[in-house]
């Protein structure tokens, strides 16, 4: 099993119609999607999407919303009760008192909120910095606008911000910083000391930062602050969430990006040409769950803190090098006491002789070599699949 499309490509070479991609996105036909089986008995820790349901009271409030017969076009930046509920939210958490009307906009998902803010924000040649590994999607909206990427890898065991290479690197020229906080597929989370060198640069340099905030209610061993919390920060800094991490409810895409008007502008018109409005009661009951009591985010970290106890000490059992995340639900390891040739190799060994679905942390990395010696797990599954993944590696994996 290959990481590239290149059997897909080889069957449809002679066909009368053969596959066909513009330049732009030439170089994400590697996929990490591609590693993904569909037969039977295959245990997932690859892909960061709960085996479990998202809370009855919400799936009850999409119910009632499609009875209430909210089932209509919304207004393109969101229905007002989420967006005064993501307001609400916003404020609770950053001190911050944002106008639900002006600097709240409901997108398909995060990954839409960083689309519209790309393509409505970035112009072609913009300089974006963005911390490598990543979120790959970042990469793939920023060759779509055209901008001028530049990477800057982060390295284990911390995954620290090399500020000193930041500062070389920050200029006039740049555009924008890219920050995901808690970190996909690091689990590290930036720290406060990195946050304000961050905002010292953006605000010496009129640099613009886009912050991907989706795993924030899932931290573990330090408290998550928003970069837009900061002074001086709110107005440059697009703030992306999504109720999909927080509530198990990936398959309903609301997601939402908190931002100044002069930005939110350029975004909301991007998005009124990507998907213009997202689903009607989705979003109602997207309302309901961002007003859960406290107690809702106290249980979540406990359920996800022992999740995280499992798959670790048991990768260590296994004979993995790990590093423990400090938030989200994903952990790295390094492969490489198993003597496989490189991520790739030793996720598809694994995938095939074990039955475990594992991602190779280079799909991850602007420079594939970067993240040849390590692989990511996930543990948003129930303890009882995470523990027969553990089983079946120390039964099958040899040092």
């Amino acid at each position: 099993m290959s990481l590239t499309v290149n059997s897909l490509s080889t069957q449809n070479r002679t066909a009368k119609h053969p596959l066909q991609v513009a330049k732009r996105l030439e170089k994400f036909q590697r996929s990490k999607e591609a590693l993904i089986s569909q037969k039977d008995g295959i245990i997932n820790l690859g892909r960061g999407f709960p085996n479990f349901d998202g809370p009855e009271f919400i799936k009850e409030a999409a119910i009632q919303a499609i009875r209430d017969g909210k089932n209509q076009y919304a207004q393109g930046f969101g229905v007002p009760e989420l967006n005064i509920a993501i307001a609400d939210r916003f404020r609770k958490e950053t001190g911050l008192v944002v106008d639900p009307d002006n600097k709240v906009t409901v997108t398909n998902g995060c990954l839409e909120a960083i689309s519209a803010t790309v393509l409505g924000l970035i112009n072609p040649g913009d300089e974006v910095i963005l911390f490598s590994p990543l979120y790959d999607c970042y990469e793939g909206n920023l060759a779509m606008a055209g901008a001028k990427i530049i990477s800057i890898p982060l390295q284990p065991p911390d995954f620290a911000i090399p500020i000193e290479k930041l500062k070389l690197t920050v200029s006039r020229s740049t555009r924008a910083i890219v920050i995901n906080t808690p970190h996909n597929p690091t689990g590290k989370m930036f720290s406060l000391e990195e946050l304000n060198d961050i905002a010292s640069l953006c605000i010496e340099n009129d640099v613009l930062v886009f912050a991907d905030e989706v795993y924030h209610k899932l931290t573990f061993d330090m408290e998550h602050i928003s970069i837009a919390s900061l002074p001086g920060m709110f107005e440059r800094t697009v703030t992306m969430n999504s109720l999909a991490k927080t509530f198990s409810l990936t398959g309903w895409k609301i997601g939402w990006a908190v931002a100044p008007s002069h930005l939110t502008w350029g975004l909301r018109l991007a998005h009124s040409f990507i998907t213009f409005s997202n689903a009607t009661p989705l979003q109602c009951a997207a309302a309901v769950a961002l007003r859960a009591p406290d107690s809702y985010y106290v249980e979540l970290k406990r359920d996800y803190m022992a999740k995280r106890a499992i798959l670790v000490e048991g990768l260590k059992a296994v004979g993995f090098k790990v590093f423990p995340p400090n938030g989200t639900f994903f952990v790295l390891a390094d492969h490489t006491p198993f003597g496989l040739e490189n991520d790739v190799a030793f996720c598809e060994y694994l995938l095939k002789e074990v039955g475990v679905l594992a991602i190779p942390c280079s799909v991850f990395s602007f420079n594939p070599e970067e993240g040849k010696n390590l692989v990511r797990f996930v543990f948003c599954k129930d303890d009882e699949t995470l523990r027969v993944a553990v089983e079946r590696m120390k039964e099958k994996l040899r040092k």
